[in-house]
C-alpha cells in the first residue's frame, strides 16, 4: 500500500496537469527505510512526448548524488499518461529499475488534465510483474 500526504499528491496531480499534452515525470524521496515519500522533486520529461517520458540523464545522475547525501531513496517514481489508463504500458515496466519504489501512473485523458478527477493509481513493478496496490491519502504525516 501508498501512502502520500495531500500536498504530494496534489503536486503529482497538478504537474501531470501542468506537462499535458507531454508525459509528466517525477521521483518522491523518501528517508532510507521508512517507505514515505515526503520530497516532491519534478523532472523535465527529456523525451517532450505524449506517449513516452525519459528522465534526463544528468538530472537523473544529480538526483542520485542528493538522494545519496541525504540518506533518501525514490520511494514513488511517477508519470503520467496524457491518453491512456493510468496502467503500466510494456515500456514502463521494462523500465522499472527500482524493485521497492512504487510506481504512480496519473491519466490527465478525457480532459482530465484542465479539471475534474484524474485516475492516479500505484503499483509494484518487480522482474516484469505488475502489482497494483492501494493508495491512501492523508492530511499530513
Amino acid at each position: 500500500m501508498l501512502t502520500i500526504d495531500q500536498a504530494t499528491y496534489d503536486a503529482i496531480v497538478a504537474h501531470a496537469r501542468r506537462d499535458h499534452p507531454d508525459e509528466a515525470c517525477g521521483v518522491v524521496a523518501g528517508a532510507v527505510g521508512s517507505d514515505l515519500p515526503t520530497r516532491f522533486i519534478p523532472m523535465v520529461n527529456a523525451a517532450m512526448s505524449p506517449t513516452f517520458y525519459e528522465f534526463d540523464s544528468t538530472d537523473l545522475l544529480r538526483l542520485y548524488q542528493e538522494m545519496d547525501d541525504n540518506d533518501e531513496v525514490p520511494v514513488v517514481v511517477y508519470h503520467s499518461h496524457t491518453a491512456t489508463e493510468a496502467y503500466p504500458s510494456r515500456t514502463d515496466i521494462n523500465l522499472a529499475g527500482e524493485p521497492e519504489a512504487h510506481y504512480v501512473l496519473v491519466s490527465t485523458r478525457d480532459g482530465a488534465h484542465e479539471s475534474g478527477p484524474v485516475e492516479f493509481r500505484s503499483y509494484r513493478i518487480v522482474d516484469g510483474e505488475v502489482t497494483e496496490e492501494e493508495v491512501t491519502v492523508v492530511e499530513r504525516y
